[in-house]
């Protein structure tokens, strides 16, 4: 008898050994499950773009991002208002396209949650003419033309008085306005139009401040066909915006490390032949 109570002893200890074992063991493989499913998961954006170098750029963005575990879908806009509508009513996760002085004057206007997450890439403005061929040829009453959006519009007359054509307010700043030009000395007049519409009224105008992405999409390479360019260091740096509430999620960190690229940058550099500057 106590023979066969030892025997069930000693049985009782192994059971519960290899029980705590096997605990142990499953315990562990769930651990490195979700481990692995966290390093190899793919995630997806549908991202925004403007037509243009932007649309162009976010492709090689794309084909980067692949290898990041990060599927990207691009939409395509032909206009600086729908992208961030889109994105505030969440029809997009991401947008590409406009810099920060239009991000924080858009998003204030409208009352949308929106932050900007990266840098990107600088659009040099510069001022186009089918007139003139120097910047000196600009003669009094002239009319220059300039975008009609308030940070655009502060971004051209900066761009004018860069080029000695104005001056503007001592302490007029990204909000500036016609209304702040204090110096104009050719009586020059200034036409305010839709940005996208500025290259199609060229031929209307003596001369016109027209964002790069606008001026490569009608054929201009800002490099050769300006009158003048801004300067690189410029302010007006374009970058990725999500909705607050998406800031730190995984897969927008992916799109700005796929953006962030050295092949990105190389074809940015290659492609646009330093009409579009790199910011990273």
């Amino acid at each position: 008898m106590r023979n066969f109570i030892t025997l069930l002893f000693t049985l009782t200890i192994i059971v519960i050994l290899v029980g705590c074992g096997n605990s142990s063991n499953e315990g562990n493989t769930t651990d490195e499950a979700t481990s692995d499913t966290e390093d190899d998961e793919t995630y997806s954006l549908v991202v925004g773009v403007t037509a243009g170098p932007h649309e162009q750029v976010m492709e090689k963005v794309k084909e980067v991002a692949t290898e990041n575990g990060l599927d990207i879908e691009i939409t395509v806009f032909t206009d600086y208002v729908m992208p961030n509508v889109a994105l505030a009513e969440g029809d997009i996760d991401a947008n590409s396209f406009q810099h920060k002085p239009f991000l924080d004057e858009f998003k204030e206007d409208r009352n949308l949650d929106l932050i900007d997450v990266a840098n990107t890439i600088n659009f040099p403005m510069g001022i186009y003419s089918e007139k003139i061929d120097d910047i000196s040829e600009i003669q009094e009453g002239d009319k220059l033309g300039l975008p009609n959006d308030p940070s655009n519009a502060a971004h051209a007359l900066f761009l004018f008085e860069g080029a000695g054509l104005i001056t503007l307010k001592e302490g007029a700043d990204i909000t500036a306005s016609v209304q702040d030009i204090e110096d104009n000395p050719l009586n020059l007049e200034f036409i305010e139009l839709e940005a996208a519409q500025i290259p199609r009224q060229l031929d209307e105008l003596a001369a016109a401040a027209i964002n790069s992405n606008y001026a490569i999409e009608s054929g201009f390479v800002p490099t050769e066909d300006t009158l003048y360019i801004e300067p690189n260091d410029s302010p007006w740096i374009d970058l990725i915006a999500v909705r607050t509430e998406d800031k730190d999620d995984p897969a927008i960190a992916r799109l700005i490390e796929s953006y962030h690229s050295d092949a990105v940058k190389q074809f940015i550099e290659e492609e646009f032949d330093g009409s579009l500057i790199p910011t990273w």
